[in-house]
């Protein structure tokens, strides 16, 4: 018996089109012979349209961009939207591939919930928490993770009060530091700034993209990541670094022009690598996370490590850095995707247990 899978992606987000890329990706290298593959697709505007049963890879984004037709709500659609078909019923799991507000938030994942699907990936506290970059950092806080300083803002209050914001930022951190959206991913909306009109300039875009945003102080680090995966008993992968060649890890450096090396594994200490792993851990289960995260930490030539944010749906292309993280570690690209897979299958069977009555 195939596992009948639904693939949920696109998304009315910002990171619409990584998700595409991701989907992509997925769908390339799902063992067709042991996965009843499904697309669902969620349009720029949310709509959410099923595709056609896929019978073996695609080979562009266009062909997973299904027409909108009558726009439809996900639970309208529940009877139909969430299973392979009548005679075959729900799918046994559901791998949501989606990057950012309303898909790695926790709204999808609370829709699951209600719906009693099993799902990939992390649950609504840990997604909601993880993508709310303040949230997360109050958590890690409270954990005893080492960070950054930063502060943070809500629109209302910057417009009330600009230059009472920018002093602010200025009394706390002082430059250079980094603004960005509180609620976004894929370096979307942030902006290095070293003195108060690229400040002002760096508040107006990240408003753009959130109504709270997020100021860190400025350190000068190596980017270091790890990848963790499972549910309860949480595993590490070997070290990664990023090395941009830009001035910071951008959108543009991610994603379109290059301008990033990706060094796997990290030239750290085994005692670096320790630390980093614990560290790891630490915020996997101070998130109540399950499934997987890539962490990300700053590391200084003095030797201090900050942890800066974990990611709950990392980018999930061949080449990104989480599926190469565990390449390096012994775990290829369709492996990973079919442990994922058992690992959300495993939580679900887990939480049927739990009692409902008394």
């Amino acid at each position: 018996m195939k596992t009948k899978i639904g693939l949920l992606y696109g998304g009315k987000s910002a990171e619409h089109k990584v998700s595409m890329q991701t989907a992509l990706a997925v769908i390339k290298a799902l063992d067709h012979s042991k996965f009843e593959v499904h697309p669902i697709y969620i349009t720029k505007e949310g709509q959410w349209v099923k595709g056609p049963l896929l019978t073996g890879p695609v080979e562009t984004v266009k062909e997973l961009e299904f027409s909108q037709g009558e726009a439809l709500s996900p639970t309208a659609l529940a009877p139909t939207l969430f299973q392979a078909s009548e005679q075959k019923g729900p799918f046994d799991v559901i791998f949501p591939l989606l990057h950012g507000p309303n898909g790695e938030d926790g709204t999808v994942q609370g829709l699951l919930e209600l719906l009693n699907l099993p799902y990939v990936g992390n649950g609504v506290l840990s997604s909601s928490a993880g993508m709310d970059k303040v949230i997360m950092k109050n958590i890690f806080a409270q954990a005893g993770l080492p960070q950054v300083h930063y502060v943070s803002f809500i629109r209302g209050n910057w417009e009330t009060s600009p230059e009472q914001a920018y002093a602010h930022v200025e009394t706390e951190l002082g430059y250079p530091c980094f603004v960005k959206p509180a609620n976004l991913g894929s370096s979307v909306g942030i902006s290095k700034c070293s003195n108060r009109a690229e400040l002002a300039a760096a508040f107006e875009e990240a408003f753009q993209f959130d109504r709270k945003i997020i100021v860190e102080e400025g350190v000068v680090a190596r980017e270091i990541e790890l990848g963790v995966l499972g549910n309860d008993y949480p595993e590490c992968s070997v070290a990664g670094e990023i090395v941009p060649k830009v001035e910071f890890y951008d959108y543009k450096a991610k994603y379109e022009d290059g301008n990033t090396a990706l060094i796997i594994p990290a030239e750290i200490t085994e005692e670096e690598y320790k630390t980093l792993r614990e560290m790891s851990i630490k915020a996997f289960q101070a998130l109540d996370c399950s499934g997987l995260v890539r962490a990300d930490f700053f590391v200084t030539k003095e030797g201090k490590i900050y942890i800066n944010e974990v990611n709950t749906m990392p980018g999930f292309t061949p080449f990104s850095m989480f599926p190469l993280l565990w390449k390096h570690t012994g775990v290829e690209y369709p492996q990973l995707i079919e442990r994922l897979v058992e690992l959300g299958i495993d939580r679900h069977t887990q939480k049927q247990k739990i009692k409902h009555t008394f």
